[in-house]
């Protein structure tokens, strides 16, 4: 194995041309509508509960018969705010790739499809990255600053984990369809001249590494 693994690099490193077997439509079918359906129920999922949170807070901000309900409270509909905001502007990429996928289907562009998947998979790795914690990050930061300095340091903290629970909750409840299809194996041919070499290629895609696997 680790001769052929070797023997694998050199050739390689020469000239590769890779032929990978055509996948069954059914596999991208799969991949980018049930993509779609995801995003959008995840959507209306979470901009529902933004919706719940800021309208309680809201009603908690003027109602609650303790001063520091009503205190937290305010803090919440700003937080609740911020949340609702962003998945307004912020909106899954799942639908328009499937729009752009049944166009490229229909013609049979085979390459664009799975470009396409390629880059709706980097998307959602993005989207679970450290730079989709660093918002939330700053305003439950900021939020259990303020809670804080009106002298409750318990309340605060608690504050804080709560916020950055349901940020996280809120990341990895996204669709990652496309990272899942992308990461699977397909069998492959490399061939240099009359030499072929049969094995199985994927891209990795995580929230940790982009790149490529091969294997026998």
């Amino acid at each position: 194995m680790r001769l052929a693994n070797l023997l694998c690099v050199i050739l390689l490193g020469i000239t590769t041309s890779v032929q990978a077997q055509t996948p069954d439509w059914a596999d991208y079918d799969d991949a980018f509508e049930n993509g779609a359906r995801q995003a959008n129920v995840w959507q209306a999922g979470w901009t529902t509960i933004y919706v719940g949170s800021l309208a309680y807070n809201a009603y908690q901000s003027s109602e609650a018969s303790d001063r520091d309900d009503r205190f937290d409270a305010r803090v919440g509909v700003v937080k609740s705010a911020l949340a609702l905001g962003g998945m307004l502007m912020d909106r899954q990429p799942h639908p328009a790739a499937l729009t752009e996928y049944r166009r490229l289907r229909a013609e049979g562009e085979l390459s664009g499809v799975q470009a396409l998947g390629l880059e709706l998979a980097q998307a959602e790795r993005r989207r679970r990255g450290f730079d989709a914690r660093l918002g939330s990050l700053v305003v439950n930061g900021v939020a259990g600053a303020v809670i804080a300095a009106d002298g409750r340091g318990d309340d605060a903290a608690l504050n804080f984990a709560t916020g950055m629970l349901v940020n996280e909750l809120q990341i990895w409840t996204q669709p990652h369809q496309a990272t899942r299809a992308i990461n699977r194996f397909q069998p492959a041919r490399v061939s240099i001249g009359p030499v072929s070499l049969e094995g199985e290629y994927a891209f990795l895609v995580s929230p940790q590494q982009l790149g490529a696997a091969w294997r026998f």
